[in-house]
């Protein structure tokens, strides 16, 4: 399976998640509007690998690419607002990525919708 469809998996999984190119990109919106991960399954910009773009919440950014920077980066465009860059290329743990998918969710959707997560 490939990226694409782990990420439909994934995001499929959140309440009013619906997936529509952006930029050329698959990318996963909450309620139609608010994206929360980009797929970028070629590259983009200055990043010639495959990776994802995915909300994150306050500090996470900061605290993982210090920690792995060999698998987490700033992205471009939306990096100034905490996003998170994830490497794909190499060994990918597809549960840490379900993990990362769904905080990200839980950072864009309104709490209505978090909530039916927790139920």
């Amino acid at each position: 399976m490939g990226a694409v469809e782990r990420l439909r998996e994934i995001c499929g999984r959140f309440p009013e998640v619906t997936e529509r190119p952006s930029h050329g990109a698959p990318t996963w919106f909450v309620r139609g509007k608010s994206t929360f991960v980009t797929l970028w399954e070629h590259g983009h910009h200055d990043n010639e690998f495959p990776h994802l773009w995915c909300a994150a919440p306050a500090g996470v950014q900061g605290e993982l690419t210090a920690e792995a920077p060999e698998r987490f980066f700033r992205p471009p465009y939306v990096g100034h607002r905490g996003w998170l860059g994830v490497r794909l290329d190499g060994t990918v743990d597809w549960a840490e990525i379900a993990e990362l998918c769904e905080d990200a969710y839980r950072t864009v959707a309104p709490a209505t919708l978090v909530k039916r997560l927790d139920a």
